[in-house]
């Protein structure tokens, strides 16, 4: 990792990965949100990640990476999803614990105890939420998946990952038994973006769309 990269252009350069990844661009407001920090500080900060060659900012739309931006942004995701990996397998800590942990972590773990780490672990292909790690070469390998939300009623499927990793959301989704590798059916799914019925095991369990939104699966023929 190189000397001028500080833990807060690591945390802007892969807040606006995975803002990408969602919307295609990182608009200044969900930065703002992501980070929760004024839009002041978003603002002068983009500034100067485009001064620094690791952003394109386009006024009125938003940011996106540089090659040498997604660089820094994919080795700081790939320490994030280890650590992760490290605090759940190895430390037993809840699921819904070990993101804001590795939050820390990622930042404090060279890339020689990283590779370390990843023999140890095992060479892991995936977070414990399902999101896939890294490779050190910057390459990312994502299985085919989908949003529950686009499955149709009596379609049975895989949990691939869950998207989002709110500790409170993380332990509702554990708690009713939503996690990666779990096979579900869909019951029921309500018009109009209402709520979706799911068997879960020998239980049925009921999602809001927007919760179900999170979650991406893989259809079972």
């Amino acid at each position: 990792m190189s000397k001028e990269v500080t833990p807060i252009v690591e945390e802007y350069l892969e807040v606006i990965y995975k803002l990408q990844e969602k919307k295609e661009v990182a608009r200044t407001s969900d930065i703002v949100a992501s980070l929760k920090v004024s839009p002041g500080t978003v603002t002068n900060t983009v500034e100067r990640l485009e001064r620094d060659g690791l952003i394109v900012h386009v006024p009125y739309k938003g940011a996106k990476l540089t090659d040498k931006g997604q660089r820094i942004a994919l080795n700081v995701i790939r320490r994030h999803r280890l650590s992760e990996r490290l605090l759940t397998d190895i430390l037993h800590v809840e699921w819904e614990k070990a993101h804001e942990a590795a939050c820390k972590l990622e930042h404090a773990i060279d890339n020689d105890v990283i590779k370390k780490l990843e023999k140890a672990l095992n060479h892991p292909k995936t977070c414990p939420h399902g999101n896939p790690i890294p490779t050190k070469c910057g390459g990312i390998i994502e299985e085919k998946s989908q949003p529950l939300v686009e499955l149709n009623v009596k379609e049975s499927c895989m949990i691939m990952k869950v998207i989002e990793e709110k500790p409170e959301l993380l332990h509702y989704l554990g708690t009713l038994g939503l996690v990666p590798n779990t096979k579900i059916e869909i019951l029921d799914k309500a018009p109009f973006d209402g709520p979706i019925t799911l068997k879960v095991g020998k239980a049925n369990r009921v999602l809001s769309h927007e919760v179900a939104s999170i979650i991406k699966v893989r259809r079972i023929e």
